[in-house]
């Protein structure tokens, strides 16, 4: 009977690990590919939240990257003027706009801005992140603890390479490439 319950134990101990991990696996759809970003909540719960629940909601679903800079990162996530879908779409004035929930408090962790690092983007003040972020393109340490970083590309960071480009100093994108959809694995 010992011998069922520790079965019992191990098991419903390796379910439950992988569901954790499933419930922080994100599936960023790009023209391109799949994309497999993996969320890190115990460095930065408060952001892996918002991510989450503004993703679950389908408010990150065609919006554009607006500011994609080669060989630094790409940014997208204005779910307020750069939806492409919202009557309140304006590529003049993404990268200005968030959502309407309140900006999140920094949370800088020992997460070093390495390739395929996802972080929230910001103003000037460190505790204005609300729903955009930013995948790097290559190592960025002068962004490391300046910038919340929540998760990071585990697959597909090929197809965030194939993310057209803006301009060289500004990173300005003329008709930019959009997320498909952004989900829970």
């Amino acid at each position: 009977m010992k011998i069922f319950f520790y079965l019992f134990i191990l098991i419903y101990s390796l379910l439950n690990v992988q569901l954790i991990a499933k419930e922080n696996i994100m599936i960023l759809k790009l023209q391109h590919g799949l994309v497999e970003i993996e969320l890190y909540p115990d460095k930065a719960p408060n952001h892996v939240k918002r991510f989450k629940d503004l993703a679950s909601q389908g408010k990150y679903d065609n919006v554009v990257f607006h500011r994609v800079i080669s060989g630094f990162m790409a940014q997208t996530g204005d779910v307020k003027y750069g939806n492409t879908s919202s009557p309140d779409f304006n590529l003049d004035l993404a990268g200005t706009g968030g959502s309407d929930l309140p900006n999140l408090k920094a949370e800088f962790t020992d997460i070093p801005h390495t390739r395929g690092i996802l972080s929230a983007a910001r103003s000037a003040d460190p505790d204005s992140a609300n729903s955009q972020f930013f995948i790097c393109y290559e190592a960025a340490p002068h962004l490391d603890r300046q910038y919340s970083a929540f998760g990071k590309v585990v697959k597909g960071m090929e197809f965030v390479d194939m993310i057209k480009k803006g301009e060289p100093n500004s990173g300005a994108v003329t008709n930019p490439d959009k997320i498909i959809s952004l989900k829970l694995k």
